[in-house]
């Protein structure tokens, strides 16, 4: 792993608001448990709650934890006026989900200015063995302030429609014969 320079200097406090800001994450029993620029641990209690018709944890709370520490890993990078959003991701789901803890350990590989490129892996701890259940691939997009678009004026699409001009000339030709 890479050694990462967060642009935020206060990168800690930044990604635990975030976390905390999330609803989700708190019904589902996630926990952040280590935080570095560029790196993110959570984990989560086995619950009865989260789990699917053979009792595993549902491959959708593993996916949710993966893509989540993805996602504070990520979050460690950015610029302090930076929030975040999932774009992609991709988990290969590896062994059933058994266990009476889960750890979802997420790793920055490529951070850039807007996508960042991150993998999580999954681990089941049960009865006193960890196992390997999950693996994700993430790009992850900084949403940075757009104070232009914000100042720009509103306009609807009729008027986009009427101000824009046509893309090619028999286009305008059709028009302008619909006008006559």
């Amino acid at each position: 792993m890479a050694a990462y320079e967060p642009k935020n200097p206060g990168y800690r406090a930044a990604a635990i608001a975030m976390f905390d800001r999330q609803p989700a994450m708190h019904t589902l029993g996630i926990a952040i448990v280590r935080l570095a620029p560029g790196e993110a641990e959570l984990a989560m209690l086995h619950s009865p709650a989260l789990t699917q018709q053979n009792g595993f944890v549902h491959a959708g709370i593993i996916t949710a934890g993966l893509d989540n520490a993805c996602g504070v890993a990520a979050f460690t990078l950015m610029p302090c006026e930076a929030d975040i959003l999932t774009v992609e991701f991709k988990t290969t789901l590896l062994a059933p989900a058994r266990g009476e803890r889960f750890v979802f350990k997420a790793e920055v590989v490529k951070p850039g200015r807007t996508l960042t490129f991150c993998e999580a892996k999954a681990f089941a701890e049960h009865e006193g063995k960890v196992t390997l259940i999950a693996m994700m691939t993430g790009t992850l997009m900084a949403m940075l302030p757009r104070v232009a678009a914000a100042q720009a004026p509103r306009t609807t699409a009729a008027q986009r429609r009427l101000t824009r001009p046509p893309a090619h000339p028999l286009i305008l030709r059709s028009c302008l014969q619909a006008l006559v």
